[in-house]
């Protein structure tokens, strides 16, 4: 029995699911309309924190504050507070400010210590954040926050820019006979792009967790998902992902040497998949989501940089939104990733239909193809027959109204 058997769906579950969380949202006059634009997630006790950030080189104020909290804490958080519609990016010394001063206000309203809180800010990038407002909406958080299902949907609307859908996902599994929840909520819709994108993303679980274990455990993940999906190419200044453990499980603290490691590190990894996947799908005007798996390369490393090249290329990604299976793309994109190919056993396939084998064009039936493209996920498998390596990526089409959405994102 595989290990990802060993875990299952907990459909109607959320972020507060695991025992010992609440979250909620309220709308605080952030946003032009009256949607949630400030949430919280709240610990009752010290939870086991970790955390990655994009890799862009401006990066906003509220990724150092929460950086800050997490080394100086001891990787032990009680909260994290939230506001979308304002990225509070390149604002200066006085952006800076503001991040600490959302994080003071949290503490003195949870009753916590500065340092265990952590803060994030989604929204446009260049705009001082209007902080009477968001002191005012932190002093009504507390009375926001339920440890239900109407707590963390508040919230999960709250984190929301231009995503049409919330995204989350929960799976239970046993650890040492006791029941373990992992639970997820993002946002992110567009400036998706490998390397952390425009996304807002956290974890919570109840299972007992050394801390470097669940960093390391975190890192390694976001590198074969949300270091997986782009929509745009670009990257975003705000990207974090933040997992807290509470520990209220009640199981043998969790490392590799774990007898039920690898079980939890593959529910773990489903539930970011699934929210990478989300976001991949919710691409600002996407109409379908586009999965790539290449496999037969060098390394796995060099899947992922094929497999990344191919889902992110503007001429792919249009030909999945015009329904046209034109291979040459594909095979172009596989052909400028820099990574190792011989030219001429290149294998591609557009769901079952084969199109490519042994790098010549095979016949196929063009009626089948168009239908297969129409449809909702478009899954393109491209085998290198040249090592053992494997990936898989994931993004969107391109279509007409990612450019209206973007040319009008500030107004």
């Amino acid at each position: 029995m595989g290990v990802v058997s060993l875990f299952r769906a907990a459909p109607e579950g959320s972020i507060t699911t695991p025992k010992g969380f609440q979250a909620g949202g309220l709308h605080c006059g952030l946003k032009k309309t009256t949607r949630n634009d400030l949430g919280a997630i709240l610990c009752e006790v010290p939870a086991v924190a970790a955390a990655v950030y994009t890799t862009n080189v401006f990066q906003a104020a509220p990724l150092k504050v929460t950086r800050e909290s997490v080394a100086s804490s001891g990787q032990r958080l009680r909260a994290v507070v939230v506001n979308s519609g304002n990225a509070n990016a390149c604002t200066g010394a006085q952006g800076e400010a503001d991040a600490y001063a959302m994080r003071a206000a949290a503490a003195e309203a949870f009753g916590l210590g500065e340092h265990e809180v952590a803060v994030a800010s989604t929204g446009v990038i260049g705009e001082l954040l209007p902080m009477d407002r968001v002191r005012a909406g932190i002093e009504g958080l507390p009375a926001a926050l339920a440890a239900n299902g109407e707590g963390a949907e508040q919230f999960c609307q709250a984190i929301l820019t231009t995503d049409l859908v919330k995204k989350e996902v929960c799976v239970k599994l046993d650890v040492d006979g006791r029941e373990v929840t992992i639970a997820g909520a993002a946002k992110g819709s567009g400036m998706i792009h490998p390397n952390m994108a425009t996304m807002l993303a956290f974890v919570t679980t109840d299972a007992a967790i050394e801390p470097q274990a669940l960093q390391s455990l975190l890192g390694q993940t976001t590198d074969v998902t949300f270091n997986m999906i782009t929509v745009d190419g670009d990257t975003s200044t705000n990207d974090m992902l933040l997992a807290m453990a509470s520990g209220l499980a009640g199981n043998r603290e969790l490392s590799p040497g774990h007898a039920d490691w690898d079980a939890f590190a593959a529910a773990f990894r489903h539930v970011c998949e699934t929210l990478a996947k989300a976001i991949a799908r919710d691409g600002e005007g996407a109409t379908r989501l586009v999965e790539v798996t290449v496999r037969g390369a060098v390394s796995d490393n060099s899947a992922r940089a094929i497999a990344k090249t191919i889902v992110g290329s503007s001429l792919v990604k249009s030909a999945v939104f015009g329904a046209d299976a034109n291979w040459g793309r594909i095979i172009a994109a596989v052909g400028r990733a820099g990574e190792p190919v011989n030219p001429e056993t290149v294998d591609i396939k557009l769901g079952d239909i084969v199109v490519l084998e042994g790098s010549r064009p095979v016949p196929f039936d063009e009626d089948a193809a168009l239908a297969y493209l129409k449809g909702d996920t478009v899954n393109i498998s491209v085998d290198l027959h040249n090592g053992q390596g494997e990936a898989t990526a994931w993004g969107c089409d391109l279509t007409y109204d990612y450019v209206r959405i973007n040319a009008a994102y500030r107004t």
